[in-house]
């Protein structure tokens, strides 16, 4: 992916939520979505701490189905989800809307 000098790494706690959003899903399947809409694989070393910081935080949890853990949201992760996002079309929404 070509650099434009905006680094978007620091939104990763977010789209791991909304990806939760939609449905459960082990690490893996989190970085292959994250790879199609960021164009690069977040490496292991970078989404697994956020799961963990995520989980220790009350918004997702994990349960082991045989040597993989499957994510989901919490009650609190679901309405961290829906502050964040509006949050973020608060904050980012002209932008869009300006870039038509």
């Amino acid at each position: 992916m070509e650099n434009y000098g905006c680094d978007m790494r620091g939104m990763l706690s977010f789209q791991v939520l909304w990806l939760l959003s939609r449905r459960p899903m082990h690490g893996e399947e989190l970085a292959k979505e994250l790879e199609k809409r960021r164009g690069d694989k977040p490496k292991a070393g970078t989404i697994y701490p956020a799961l963990k910081d995520l989980k220790d935080n009350g918004m997702i949890r994990g349960e082991k189905k045989g040597k993989i853990i499957i994510y989901s949201l919490t009650p609190k992760g679901k309405k961290g989800v829906k502050h964040a996002m509006d949050y973020f079309c608060r904050c980012f929404g002209d932008i869009f809307a300006d870039n038509k």
